[in-house]
């Protein structure tokens, strides 16, 4: 099999990393316009990388990975399916093309997939469960800040697209965090937001936002979002009548209180965690490996996707109303 992953900053050799991991026969070849990418790229993985996807072939490749910024995603896309190609894309933050891609994906009849990678974490998964086993409404709070200038510190926060209005920081944590969210308490069905901006970044949008969600399966909660807590946080709290549950953002910092025995119960679900050094300690490679194993499994047998295009429409509604 021959894989394409155009744009090889941070994601793409991430995704390059683990598409060797997950299956070290498949041919990876690298598209990216800045040379000193392509040059480090290739010596490290041993692939072939181009400056352009017109410079190579794609009659013989049967996937393309997007990891380029956001508001190139949707031409890249169409590129790629008209191509012929099924396409993983990481997350779009906007809906541009949506219907479009959504309608040639299925005419060629290929596989449309979107990266949402909190789905594939384990703690998801089991904070799912454990609300699912639950007979009671619940309530949540829960913060993710993290310092803009500390996302990426090897670069200048105004030099990739959170820096953009449309795609700012703010907007791409929503963008992560609500599709689990949704998907455990139920879609909103009402919201109370209050935001403004207390920093001083250099940026043209909101940097701190706490939205009040209504549920429709009954729960309700607070969702804290900015990018200016000086020290990186992702903190749950899940409380109710039959269950409190809380979590760091950490593969191991998952928690239920034992109320017969009144105490906080940790909660092992990795038999092996896969980490970066260069990222925060809530970067868990894991559930970026898992939806490759996703993606693979709708191309190979037709497995059902996980998150859809269809359903991240739906979501990016959602945050446009917060921001609105």
């Amino acid at each position: 099999m021959k894989v394409i992953v155009i744009g090889l900053g941070s994601m793409g050799t991430r995704r390059i990393r683990l598409i060797q991991k997950y299956d070290s026969s498949i041919q990876i070849v690298g598209i990216d316009t800045n040379i000193e990418r392509r040059v480090s790229c290739s010596k490290e993985y041993n692939i072939k990388t181009f400056s352009n996807l017109s410079d190579i072939s794609t009659a013989e490749a049967s996937c393309a990975f997007i990891c380029t910024s956001p508001l190139s995603h949707h031409k890249i896309i169409s590129q790629c399916l008209l191509a012929g190609m099924h396409v993983f894309t990481e997350l779009n933050l906007v809906s541009d093309g949506y219907e479009e891609n959504i309608a040639l994906a299925k005419q060629k009849n290929l596989v449309l997939f979107l990266s949402s990678t909190f789905l594939y974490r384990d703690e998801i998964k089991q904070i799912k469960s454990s609300v699912a086993d639950t007979n009671c409404s619940l309530n949540y709070i829960y913060h993710v800040g993290q310092y803009l200038p500390d996302w990426h510190p090897w670069e200048n926060y105004q030099d990739f697209f959170i820096s953009d209005k449309r795609t700012n920081g703010c907007r791409e944590i929503f963008a992560i965090e609500l599709p689990w969210i949704i998907d455990i308490f139920g879609d909103i069905v009402s919201m109370n937001v209050v935001k403004n901006k207390i920093s001083e970044l250099d940026i043209d949008y909101q940097d701190n936002y706490l939205a009040i969600f209504q549920h429709s399966k009954g729960h309700k909660g607070t969702l804290v979002v900015d990018v200016v807590s000086r020290k990186a946080v992702r903190n749950l709290e899940v409380y109710g009548e039959q269950l409190y549950l809380t979590w760091d953002g950490s593969p191991s910092g998952l928690k239920i209180y034992d109320y017969d025995q009144k105490v906080d119960k940790a909660i092992d679900l990795y038999k092996e965690i896969d980490q970066l050094d260069n990222y925060s300690h809530f970067v868990v490679e894991n559930a970026y490996l898992n939806e490759i194993v996703s993606f693979f499994g709708s191309v190979k047998d037709g497995k059902p996707l996980t998150y859809s295009f269809m359903k991240d429409l739906e979501i990016l509604k959602v945050i446009d109303e917060i921001e609105s």
